[in-house]
């Protein structure tokens, strides 16, 4: 699996934590992936391995969040990241 859409994943699954979050509040609104930073790559991800999307949200100021993912398998790092996303009024 490319790096790139293993960082893609781990947006989209801090998408669904920033709607989860928000709750009612999120209808309506969309979430613009900014920034990624400190992205490192550990192992490659081949088919048939099953990818474990870790993403935690450091903060949110405003409309602009912060998070830290971390991708594993079988139990080990195989790509992290922090990158940050901003929920604008759709």
């Amino acid at each position: 699996m490319p790096g790139v859409l293993i960082i893609e994943a781990m947006a989209q699954t801090a998408g669904v934590l920033v709607v989860h979050s928000m709750g009612v509040e999120a209808e309506g609104r969309l979430v613009y992936f900014m920034t990624v930073d400190n992205a490192r790559f550990r192992r490659p991800v081949v088919p048939g391995d099953q990818l474990h999307i870790h993403v935690v949200k450091e903060r949110n100021r405003g409309n602009v969040w912060k998070f830290d993912g971390r991708c594993e398998v079988d139990g080990k790092v195989v790509a992290e990241a922090v990158f940050s996303a901003m929920v604008v009024d759709g």
